[in-house]
């Protein structure tokens, strides 16, 4: 294998700047690429070279194989690493780099080939006696040898697509008679997903943890696990929380788990970081799922506990070093947890969203690790998958580091975007996650009636007000960042009363009162209470105010002219001045027009022009960020046009249809 002193990372976002940070570490001379969407991103800032490889669209920029090479080429660069996601598992790719002379910092095309395949690994691990679940895997695709499998694994079934993952092409089948009708959907959907229609059939395991082990193997034979993760806790088949070790984990398990991941391993002579995921059911029995050949996004909780480096890993064994530590020398330490933070509306249905992140200061503290591609003021792009963040927390126990990760959200001070921040804390503060006791069932159960928004109080109000009405005073709002050149107060000569008006919610809007004191103390008025307010001092995004006597940490951004955003014990409120604006600055629209609420591809049409329709109706099913959105008719009436064709891609704005609303 061929020496290298220089990396092209082929990717964008928190993995890109993880692998430069490690890449620069270690001497390598960096190269990013970047879309024209990405041109101020961290990751260009931190490489030495970077190249513009095409515009925002991934299909033309970031998963073009051939663009990709030619930067390499251009930079001379010799090593590729794909990070995770777009070339990351693809199998052309990989050979593509081997054919130009430029190593691929990764296992080879034949193993990525064999894993990419449900039913082709899985008859592979078959042979190497690693635990599989009882299914159908074989060739034969007709509906009738399908049907007839079926009926011998019996119910439940979990249908899924041989190509894919991240629950396309999935369908949980407990009645037999559903079976037809789920493989024709299963089957459509991975064909548009995937371009293959192969299926499987496995029997389900209900309310399993998902575990996974983190391999490595070498050019020499070697391979090795270290450890496992506990990724349970997720939405729609998404990973949403991640931890190190399994709560569950015994030393006779992982050494079981362990030997079986390691020979899945060595049964395809893998080279690299890859993780082999199972699920394990109540009774500690665990089965094969699939194995992801590449780094994972929760690598950071397995280095947080072993203490190794796994992408300077990645580097030493694709230039044919053997591994750097043997399997005896891994030790686990202590307990780490991590949590995606996303840009989505998770009180609509979890709705991708984007804009710009007017205040971003991740939080720090001890044992805390915040891996993130984003700077203060940056556009978050409709573009690309929503993580803004990956926020880690290690502890010397789960508790520990359960603990540290609550409080690194609820310092978390992100204004201007909205994000699942509230919702994780929800998820880590809850009694079945906290007594690790959480399955794959965890949120469908715990949050079945979907998350919930903790309201504005009184105090969100009296720093609104507070800050508001220095604001005023110094005439220096300033509407993109939180550094609002300080609330010192100026010394009042006189008493001057100033009204504010905040809607809470549609039925709610309250009066607040602030009344300037000599000395410079308020008094600010809520709900008929007085309270008496002083600020303590200001740092970047942070005041310290004195209410009535108690001393508050109060996170804020001045987001607009009358808008503030404060946050005060991880509750983020947006809070309006009414009094700031007047009624033209409200822009009114029509709700017959039913528009793309961000980028994607139009996936389904579910009506024709001359429909009627009732509001709350699904009109069309959009598909941007490996997410399906339904939209709905926000009146009654009749479908008068419709602008836009099943596969187009369309963009955030554009009216989809139009509504005719019924008199």
């Amino acid at each position: 294998m061929a020496q290298f002193d220089s990396i092209l990372v082929a990717n964008r976002g928190e993995i890109a700047v993880r692998v430069i940070s490690s890449a620069k570490q270690q001497g390598y001379r960096t190269i990013a690429v970047y879309s024209e969407a990405d041109a101020g991103a961290p990751h260009v800032q931190m490489a030495d070279e970077a190249v513009l490889i095409g515009a925002a669209a991934v299909k033309e920029s970031y998963l073009d194989p051939a663009k990709i090479l030619d930067a390499a080429q251009k930079t001379g660069a010799q090593a590729i690493h794909p990070g995770y996601g777009f070339l990351s598992e693809n199998a052309d790719f990989a050979k593509a780099c081997e054919e130009a002379g430029i190593t691929f910092i990764g296992p080879s095309a034949e193993s990525i080939d064999i894993m990419g395949n449900k039913a082709a690994s899985k008859r592979r691990m078959l042979d190497a006696d690693v635990p599989c679940i009882p299914g159908y895997q074989d060739e034969d695709q007709s509906d009738e040898v399908l049907l007839k499998a079926a009926q011998e694994i019996g119910v439940p079934i979990m249908v899924k697509a041989a190509a894919g993952g991240g629950g396309r092409g999935m369908r949980l089948v407990t009645d037999m008679n559903e079976l037809e009708t789920a493989l024709k959907s299963a089957r459509s959907e991975a064909e548009n997903a995937f371009g293959s229609g192969e299926l499987i059939l496995e029997k389900a395991v209900m309310e399993p943890r998902h575990v996974e082990v983190q391999v490595f193997g070498d050019s020499h034979g070697n391979a090795i696990h270290l450890g496992e993760r506990d990724c349970s806790v997720q939405r729609r088949h998404q990973k949403v929380v991640e931890e190190s070790p399994c709560p569950v984990m015994t030393p006779e398990l992982r050494e079981a788990m362990g030997t079986a991941a390691v020979n899945a391993a060595k049964s395809i002579n893998y080279l690299g970081a890859g993780t082999v995921e199972f699920l394990l059911d109540a009774d500690n029995n665990f089965y094969f799922l699939e194995m992801n050949t590449r780094l994972q996004v929760e690598h950071p909780v397995t280095e947080m506990v072993t203490g190794q480096d796994l992408v300077a890993m990645q580097f030493k064994v694709a230039q044919g070093y053997p591994l750097p530590i043997t399997q005896e020398q891994v030790a686990l330490t202590g307990h780490a947890i991590e949590v995606r933070l996303y840009a989505e509306d998770t009180l609509n249905d979890f709705l991708p969203a984007s804009g710009t992140a007017q205040t971003w200061l991740p939080p720090t503290g001890e044992g805390i690790r915040v891996d993130h591609g984003l700077l203060q003021g940056q556009d978050v792009s409709p573009f690309y998958d929503p993580m803004i963040a990956k926020i880690i927390a290690w502890g010397e126990d789960r508790d520990i580091a359960r603990r540290r990760l609550v409080r690194a959200l609820q310092n978390t001070s992100l204004f201007g975007l909205t994000s699942n921040r509230e919702f994780l804390i929800d998820v880590l503060d809850n009694p079945c996650f906290a007594s690790g006791e959480a399955t794959t069932a965890f949120i469908e159960q715990e949050f079945a009636a979907g998350p919930e928004k903790a309201p504005a109080t009184d105090e969100h109000l009296i720093a609104a007000a507070f800050i508001q009405y220095q604001l005023g005073r110094e005439d220096s709002v300033q509407s993109t960042n939180s550094n609002i050149g300080g609330l010192g107060y100026l010394n009042a000569i006189s008493s001057i009363a100033t009204q504010f008006e905040y809607d809470l919610d549609e039925d709610n809007t309250t009066k607040v009162n602030v009344q300037s004191q000599r000395g410079g103390e308020l008094t600010i008025t809520v709900n008929g209470q007085d309270h008496q307010v002083s600020s303590l001092g200001e740092t970047e995004g942070t005041l310290r105010l004195l209410i009535d006597k108690v001393q508050k940490d109060i996170l804020f951004s001045v987001l607009s002219r009358g808008e503030v955003g404060i946050q005060i014990n991880g509750n983020a409120q947006v809070l309006k001045n009414n009094l700031a604006y007047t009624k033209g600055d409200e822009t009114q629209t029509g709700s017959g027009s039913i528009t793309a609420p961000m980028h994607g591809n139009l996936f389904e049409l579910m009506v024709k022009v001359g429909d009627t329709v009732e509001a709350g109706d699904d009109v069309a099913i959009m598909e941007a960020m490996k997410m399906e959105h339904r939209l709905k008719a926000q009146v009654s009436g009749t479908v008068a046009a419709i602008n836009a064709n099943v596969g187009d891609q369309v963009a955030s704005g554009v009216v989809i249809l139009e509504i005719e609303e019924a008199e």
